[in-house]
C-alpha cells in the first residue's frame, strides 16, 4: 500500500508559509478580482452618501424635483448590489482557499504523523499531537485566510479611502491620517503578549485533551479503585487552568480592536472643526455639504477598517504559535509502496544489544548472538522486566541497535522501512484492533480487497484459514453477523482471548518470513494455547517464530545477559530457567514474562 497525497493543489515545500499560497493560485486570481471590484467599490458608499445629502438639500430649497433623489437611490442601490455580490464572491474563494489550505496542512501532519515511529507517539503527550493534528492546522489555515481577507478588506479598502480623502482635501487628509498609525504601533507593542497568551492558552489545551482522553480510557479502573474523585479533582484543575488561559487569551485580542477605534476616530474633531469652516467658505476647500458629508463618512469607514487591522493582528499571531508547532511535521511524507513479502532466508543475529538513549550505560540486554534457519520457532523467556518484549521489538529498528541483525546477509537497520516491513512482522502485548468489522481487521490491506469495500472468495478462504488456525472460527460463526460482526473501538465487544487471537489471525493473513509474537498466549487456556500453536506452525511453516514452550531454541534473559541455548540443556544448567519452566506447565501459578513470552 502506498500513501498518496490527495490534496487538491499538491504544495511543493510544506513546511514553507509561501507553498500554500501558490498551490491556490486559481482561487487566490478570483480573490483578487472580486475583491479589488468590491474594495474600489466601497468608495461609492461615502460619494453617493454625499450626492444624496446635497440633492435632500437641494430639493429642500426648490432647486431639483423630488424624481432626482429616486433616480440618485436606484443607481446607488444597483452599484451596492454589484458590490456586495462581489463581496460574497470573494468571501467565497477566500473560504475555498483557507478549506483546501487546511486540508493540505493536515494531511501532510497526517502523512508525517503514520510514519514515526510507536516509540515517538508514545513518548509525546497524545493531548498535545491531537491539538498539533487538528486544532494548530486550523488556526493556521484561519490566519491565512484573514491576512488574506484583510489584504483587501483593510489594505486595498485603506488605500481606496486614503486617495478619496486626499482627493477632497490633501491638508486635512494629512491631518486626520496621523492617527491610525498610532494604532498599529500599538499593535505592534502588543504583539508579544497577544502572543505568549495565545501559547499558553494551546499548551493548555493540549494539557486537557491528555487529561479527558486518560479520564475516558481509564474510566472502569478508576471507578473499581475508588479513584474517581481524585480524578475529578485533576480533571476541574485542568479544566479551570484551560478556562483562565482562555479568558486571558481573549482578552487581550479581544480588546484591541476597541481601542484602535477610538484612536482613529479621534480624527472626527478634525473633520468637525475645519470642514465646517471648508463649508463656510473659510477653510483651506470650498466644500459644500456632499463634499462634507462624503469626506466624513469616508473617514468613519477608514476608521473602521483601521480598526479590524487589530483582528488580522491577532489571527497572525495566533498562527504563528501554531505553526511555530507543526512546524517539525510539514515536511513531505515519504511516499512508499509496500513491498510483498520476502522469501524465507537465513536470520542471523550477532553481538545484539540495547540501551535505550537516555541510560546508554546500563544495556537492557547485550551479547545476544544465534542463527535460524526457515520454520525455526526459537522461545524468548526469562523474568519480568528482563528485556523480552524489548529484544522482540529490536527486530522493528525504531531505535537504534548495538550489533547485527541480518536477514538473508542484509542488516535490517540499513534497508528502507518499506524493505524491512516485508520481512518482520509483529504482535505486541496490545493487539491494535480497529472498530470496524472482524473481516476488516483480519484482511486489511490485502491484495485482494476490492475498491467496494468487499472481498472476493479469495479473502474469504484466507479468513476462515488463519480464523481456524486461532480456534476462533468456530466462535464468530456463533456470532449473529458472523465475519461481519463489528468489534467495537479496540475490539471492545470480544473477549481477552478473542482479541488476542483476531490479532493473531490478523498477522498471520499477512505473512512474513520473521514473526515476532510478544507474549501472544497470555490470554489463553492451556487447551487453547496448544491448538493455536499446532495451527501456528502449520500456517507460518516457512517463518522464522519467536515462541514458546515448543521451540527449537531457547533464549533465556536475566539482569541484561541473555543465553541461547536449547530446552533441554537449560533445563539441566538453569535453575531458574527449569523453575519458571516447571511453575508454567504445572498451572500452579501464572507468572507475567514467564515461559509463554515471546
Amino acid at each position: 500500500m502506498k500513501f498518496r497525497s490527495t490534496m487538491v493543489h499538491p504544495v511543493s515545500h510544506p513546511d514553507r508559509v509561501l507553498s500554500y499560497f501558490r498551490a491556490e493560485w486559481l482561487s487566490l486570481l478570483f480573490v483578487t478580482i472580486f475583491g479589488l471590484i468590491y474594495n474600489i467599490g466601497l468608495l461609492a458608499g461615502p460619494l453617493y452618501e454625499g450626492r444624496l445629502a446635497q440633492c435632500l438639500y437641494d430639493i429642500l430649497r426648490g432647486r431639483q424635483p423630488a424624481s432626482a433623489m429616486s433616480r440618485l437611490a436606484l443607481t446607488y442601490v444597483g452599484v451596492i448590489a454589484v458590490v456586495q455580490v462581489s463581496r460574497f464572491l470573494k468571501r467565497l474563494y477566500v473560504r475555498v482557499f483557507a478549506n483546501n489550505t487546511s486540508r493540505s496542512m493536515k494531511e501532510v501532519i497526517y502523512g508525517n504523523l503514520i510514519h514515526e515511529s510507536k516509540s515517538s507517539l508514545e513518548s509525546q503527550d497524545v493531548g498535545a499531537v491531537m491539538t498539533k493534528a487538528v486544532l494548530d492546522a486550523d488556526a493556521c489555515a484561519e490566519g491565512m485566510r484573514k491576512f488574506t481577507t484583510e489584504i483587501f478588506d483593510t489594505g486595498v479598502a485603506l488605500v481606496s479611502y486614503i486617495a478619496l480623502l486626499l482627493s477632497i482635501d490633501w491638508r486635512l487628509g494629512l491631518l486626520c491620517l496621523i492617527f491610525p498609525p498610532i494604532s498599529y504601533f500599538i499593535a505592534n507593542r502588543m504583539k508579544g503578549l497577544v502572543t505568549r497568551t495565545n501559547a499558553e492558552f494551546r499548551e493548555s489545551s493540549g494539557r486537557l485533551s491528555a487529561a479527558t482522553m486518560d479520564r475516558v480510557s481509564g474510566a472502569l479502573t478508576y471507578r473499581v479503585f475508588g479513584c474517581e474523585p481524585q480524578r475529578d479533582r485533576d480533571y476541574e484543575a485542568h479544566l479551570s487552568d484551560y478556562e483562565k488561559k482562555a479568558v486571558l487569551a481573549n482578552i487581550w485580542a479581544g480588546s484591541m480592536p476597541p481601542l484602535y477605534n477610538v484612536i482613529s476616530m479621534s480624527s472626527v474633531l478634525f473633520i468637525f472643526w475645519f470642514g465646517t469652516r471648508n463649508v463656510a467658505g473659510t477653510g483651506w476647500s470650498a466644500w459644500d455639504i456632499a463634499a462634507f458629508t462624503a469626506f466624513l463618512s469616508c473617514y468613519t469607514k477608514l476608521s473602521v477598517k483601521s480598526s479590524h487591522a487589530a483582528k488580522l493582528f491577532n489571527a497572525v499571531q495566533k498562527a504563528e504559535v501554531s505553526w511555530r508547532r507543526i512546524v517539525p511535521l510539514m515536511k513531505r511524507p515519504p511516499e512508499e509502496t509496500a513491498q510483498p513479502a520476502a522469501a524465507p532466508a537465513l536470520l542471523a543475529v550477532k553481538d545484539l544489544g540495547f540501551s535505550y538513549p537516555q541510560n546508554p550505560n546500563h544495556p537492557v540486554f547485550s551479547d545476544i548472538s544465534f542463527a535460524a534457519a526457515p520454520g525455526t520457532v526459537i522461545g524468548v523467556t526469562g523474568p519480568v522486566a528482563s528485556g523480552k518484549s524489548t529484544f522482540g521489538k529490536a527486530f522493528l529498528c525504531e531505535q537504534p541497535y548495538k550489533g547485527s541483525i541480518c536477514f538473508a546477509g542484509k542488516e535490517l537497520s540499513a534497508l528502507p522501512d518499506a524493505v524491512r516491513q516485508a520481512i518482520v512482522g509483529y504482535l505486541g502485548h496490545d493487539p491494535e484492533l480497529m472498530s470496524d468489522t472482524i473481516r476488516e481487521n483480519v484482511l486489511m490491506g490485502t491484495p485482494d480487497h476490492s475498491a467496494e469495500g468487499t472481498y472476493p472468495a479469495a479473502g474469504d478462504a484466507l479468513l476462515d484459514s488463519v480464523l481456524r488456525a486461532v480456534c476462533l472460527d468456530r466462535e464468530i460463526r456463533a456470532m449473529p453477523d458472523g465475519a461481519d460482526t463489528r468489534i467495537g473501538s479496540g475490539g471492545v465487544r470480544l473477549s481477552g482471548g478473542q482479541q488476542q487471537r483476531l490479532a493473531l489471525a490478523r498477522t498471520l493473513a499477512h505473512p512474513h518470513p520473521v514473526l515476532v509474537l510478544d507474549d501472544p498466549f497470555s490470554a489463553l487456556d492451556r487447551p487453547t494455547e496448544e491448538q493455536v500453536y499446532r495451527g501456528l506452525r502449520q500456517t507460518a511453516g516457512d517463518s522464522i517464530l519467536y515462541l514458546f514452550p515448543q521451540m527449537d531454541q531457547v533464549i533465556w534473559m536475566e539482569q541484561g545477559r541473555a543465553t541461547v541455548s536449547t530446552h533441554q540443556e537449560l533445563m539441566r544448567s538453569n535453575p531458574e530457567y527449569r523453575k519458571l519452566y516447571e511453575i508454567q506447565t504445572s498451572g500452579s501459578e501464572n507468572v507475567k514474562g514467564g515461559g509463554r513470552h515471546a
